[in-house]
C-alpha cells in the first residue's frame, strides 16, 4: 500500500510540474525556420509553425501567434496582452506597452526556444540572433520590409531584431530585439544567414 501511495505521489508530481510548466509558457522563439528563408507562407504558415513547436514541446490550450508585421498589421496587435513568461517561467513582459519600452526582460538568458534552450547569439558559431519581425522599435509595421508579407524567399528585405541584444556597437538598433537593421541580399535563407540569422521568429501566446 505504502509502494502504491509512493508512486501514486511521484506520478501527481510530474503532472503537476508539467501541467505548471504548460501553463506558464506563453513565449518563444523558435527552435527552427520553416527552411526557406522569409517565406513563412505568410501570417498563416508562421502562426501555424508557432502552434505546432509550441504543442510539441507539451503546450496545450494556448494560441500562438507570430510577432511579425506586415504591409496591413502590426505585429504588437498580434500577441495578446500578456503577461508572457518563457519556457523556464522567467517574465519576458507584463503587457504590450512594458513589452515595447526598457522594461522588457528579452536577452540571450530569457529569449529560449519552445524547449527552453537557449538560441546562439553574437560570438557563437553559427550566430542566429537575427529574429525576423518586420516591425519598428515600437511594434508596428517597417514599410515594405516583410519579404512581401512574409511568402518570398527571394527579393526585398525583411527587419530583423537582436535576441541577444548584441551589434557591432552600442546603438539603440544594435539592441534592439525586435528592430535592429534590415536583411541584405534578399529574403532567401543563405541571404539571412549571410547577417546572422536563420529563418526564426518570435512567438506569443495571444489568450
Amino acid at each position: 500500500m505504502k509502494r502504491i501511495l509512493l508512486m501514486s505521489a511521484v506520478l501527481f508530481a510530474g503532472l503537476s510540474a508539467a501541467s505548471a510548466q504548460d501553463g506558464t509558457m506563453s513565449f518563444f522563439v523558435t527552435s527552427t525556420g520553416l527552411g526557406k528563408g522569409a517565406n513563412l507562407g505568410g501570417l498563416a504558415g508562421a502562426d501555424a509553425h508557432c502552434q505546432s513547436l509550441a504543442e510539441a514541446a507539451g503546450s496545450t490550450g494556448k494560441t500562438w501567434h507570430a510577432y511579425l508585421s506586415t504591409s496591413d498589421t502590426d505585429a504588437k496587435d498580434r500577441i495578446g496582452k500578456g503577461p508572457w513568461a518563457n519556457a523556464k517561467g522567467q517574465k519576458i513582459a507584463d503587457d504590450v506597452a512594458s513589452l515595447h519600452s526598457d522594461a522588457n526582460n528579452i536577452n540571450k538568458e530569457t529569449a529560449l526556444d519552445e524547449k527552453g534552450n537557449a538560441i546562439n547569439g553574437r560570438g557563437d558559431q553559427p550566430n542566429k540572433h537575427d529574429i525576423l519581425t518586420g516591425s519598428m522599435p515600437d511594434g508596428t509595421k517597417a514599410a515594405d520590409q516583410s519579404c512581401n508579407n512574409w511568402t518570398s524567399d527571394g527579393e526585398g528585405t525583411a527587419m530583423m531584431g537582436h535576441h541577444d541584444r548584441m551589434g557591432l556597437d552600442d546603438s539603440a538598433a544594435a539592441k534592439s530585439w525586435n528592430s535592429s537593421h534590415a536583411s541584405r541580399g534578399g529574403c532567401g535563407q543563405e541571404a539571412l544567414k549571410g547577417t546572422g540569422g536563420d529563418g526564426l521568429f518570435y512567438c506569443f501566446a495571444a489568450n
